[in-house]
């Protein structure tokens, strides 16, 4: 009776054992499985999947030291922002499915790299100084019946040696329905460009900041754009239209020349691009008045994202210097026309200038300016799609401005340069 009783036992056994093998084998084959994370990057949104198709019965149940990181696990998912940048050793606590009161350990390594941007100082400019300008701002407003949004922010480059912001921009309401937005980027050669790029922007505002002015232009414009008028009457209204456009611009110019010689400064001190977009909406269609001197773009994306059309010319080179500005001479020449634009259109998605601080590393070459996919990449990532997860929201554009402004300190190595965008949309 004994004897039988122990082979049954024997019997018994025998597949339990085999069955603790297997599962012994199974953590055993896990614990020693070679796992590599992807490294991490201080504030900056991280998500990465733990690969677990190989080890069916295996469950993670949690990882512990994760919370050290500012990262969770969900799901077979590491994600979150980390804080800081180190090497963080974890702990993978984890049981085999028929055996959950045993919970094993694997530990594995994460490194999390420090964010580039905090090894660029950001030294506050002097406010003391001839011609102090804030290193950020920004504007949100009507414009005619769009809206509008503007930011603009001191680079690394020159916030990392305490300097100025050198771009500007203004935005005026003007009578009879006109608005201007005007943007500059100040050449970071000249000693007071900061002043150059204010009075630009803020000079060419003001002196279409009158009835008489717009008036003028508007009257030409219905003469354009009647059916009744002839091939020459056309032609004639265009010239005095450019003809009003090229007094502004010169206008700008002589400013900038006094300014310089009541400072005792060269107009050189003062170089800064200059690009503006004056802009009514008529009973056939929106007519957009635009003008260039620069690197800086102006372009016009309709409504169904099918084009995009540069609506200035851009002044760029091969090799360094290849940009004019507003303060030389030389562009009031027999070119001078070919700077203005005259544009009618139905309607637009969106109307966007920008200074070389967007348009390098957003764009990188001129000949993606007109490039619909580029423009749908950047209007994606304005949405959020970046590393940063910032965004700007145009539908619920409450702090579009502040959005903005945080999504232009987005990081891109080797640009550090100041930025300006603005968006009528």
């Amino acid at each position: 009776m004994m004897g039988k009783f122990f082979r049954k036992s024997n019997d018994e056994s025998r597949p339990k054992t085999m069955e603790q093998a297997v599962i012994f084998k199974e953590k055993e084959e896990f614990k020693d499985a070679h796992w590599v994370l992807k490294n991490a990057s201080a504030k900056q949104f991280y998500e990465f999947n733990l690969d677990m198709d190989d080890f069916p019965n295996i469950e993670i149940r949690n990882i512990s030291g994760l919370e050290e990181t500012g990262l969770v696990f969900e799901n077979n998912t590491i994600s979150g922002t980390p804080v800081t940048n180190n090497m963080y050793h974890l702990d993978v606590q984890f049981y085999h499915i028929h055996d959950q009161k045993h919970i094993e350990t694997k530990k594995i390594q994460m490194f999390v790299n420090a964010d580039p941007k905090d090894l660029w100082k950001n030294i506050p400019s002097d406010t003391n100084a001839a011609f102090y300008k804030s290193e950020e701002d920004s504007f949100k407003g009507s414009f005619s019946d769009k809206k509008i949004v503007v930011a603009s922010k001191r680079g690394r480059s020159h916030a990392h040696e305490g300097k100025f912001r050198e771009d500007d921009f203004t935005v005026y309401n003007l009578p009879e329905d006109w608005n201007i937005v005007s943007v500059s980027d100040g050449a970071g050669s000249a000693a007071v460009a900061r002043e150059g790029s204010r009075l630009a922007t803020a000079t060419i505002g003001q002196f279409f900041n009158s009835q008489e002015i717009v008036r003028g232009i508007e009257n030409n414009i219905n003469q354009m754009y009647a059916s009744d008028s002839s091939d020459i009457e056309r032609s004639d209204a265009e010239q005095n239209i450019k003809n009003i456009l090229s007094e502004s611009v010169l206008h700008v110019h002589q400013t900038l020349e006094q300014t310089a010689s009541e400072n005792a400064l060269s107009v050189s001190d003062l170089h800064a691009t200059l690009i503006f977009t004056l802009l009514k909406k008529f009973s056939f269609g929106y007519v957009i008045l635009s003008f260039g001197v620069g690197d800086c773009p102006i372009n016009l994306i309709n409504p169904d994202f099918s084009e995009v059309k540069l609506l200035n010319q851009m002044d760029v080179g091969e090799f360094g210097g290849g940009t004019r500005f507003i303060t030389m001479k030389e562009i009031f020449n027999d070119t001078m026309a070919s700077r203005f634009r005259i544009t009618c259109v139905k309607d637009f998605s969106y109307l966007v200038l920008m200074t070389d601080g967007i348009y390098d590393p957003k764009f990188i070459t001129e000949n993606k300016l007109e490039d619909t996919e580029s423009w749908k990449t950047l209007f994606e990532d304005l949405a959020g799609n970046n590393d940063d997860r910032t965004k700007a929201d145009f539908i619920n554009d409450e702090k579009i401005d502040e959005e903005l402004l945080i999504w232009c300190d987005f990081w891109s190595r080797g640009n550090h340069d100041d930025r300006t965008l603005a968006i009528i949309y």
